[in-house]
């Protein structure tokens, strides 16, 4: 049976420490990475391989977000085709992990592994990596700004109390008429559009929900 992803999180991480593994000489250095774009990706890639310019081999996996498309890359930076793109990739998607990088670079040991104990080589330093970074939750939120008359600030704070619970953050801006700028999980968004509206009898003008 398929999980259908939660409308309102995913889950990442933050970056972590790089780890060490060893397989039959050969040294592998795996590390991950928080990343929300390929261009953050390529620019990480290429510092690890300026730090580490002497190993064999830099081989890497991105996925990013939202859940019901992710965009997903493997590179076997040399390595036999499937070899170490596949498995790293394989280890963000059996995490179920998002907005993520994982770099493994291998310096060889003078023993081939094969290209089945590769495939175990770096499924085994990219899940270590996964291990031992901080866990991130990304929330999936919307905007609605609420314009009203000052004789109307009482319902909408009204509004805003009961529905707390789906309300992420509330930006108050008193000017000629007042302005909030509040952002809401992303399945809440028209709901609660529909209920301000509502509650106010019209008066309240309302922008969105914009996904953010």
């Amino acid at each position: 049976m398929v999980t259908k992803p939660d409308p309102d999180r995913y889950g990442s991480i933050d970056h972590g420490p790089e780890i060490e593994t060893k397989v039959q000489g050969s040294r592998f250095l795996g590390q991950a990475f928080r990343v929300a774009t390929m261009a953050e990706a390529e620019a990480l890639v290429h510092d690890v391989s300026r730090k580490y310019h002497d190993a064999t081999h830099h081989c890497r996996a991105v996925r990013l977000g939202p859940p019901e498309g992710p965009f997903e890359r493997g590179d076997d930076d040399g390595e036999p085709s499937g070899t170490a793109g596949t498995p790293i990739l394989g280890a963000l998607r059996r995490a179920d992990i998002f907005d993520a990088l994982i770099v493994v670079t291998r310096y060889f040991g003078g023993t081939k592994l094969g290209t089945g104990g590769l495939v175990r080589a770096y499924g085994d330093a990219a899940r270590s990596a996964l291990e031992v970074a901080p866990p991130r939750t990304i929330w999936r939120e919307a905007v609605l700004t609420l314009v009203f008359a000052y004789e109307d600030v009482g319902v909408v704070e009204t509004f805003l109390a009961r529905e707390a619970g789906v309300i992420r953050h509330v930006e108050r801006v008193f000017e000629a008429r007042p302005r909030f700028v509040v952002t809401v999980l992303q399945s809440a968004g028209e709901r609660l559009r529909g209920v301000i509206v509502e509650a106010s009898a019209g008066r309240v003008s309302v922008a969105g929900p914009e996904p953010i």
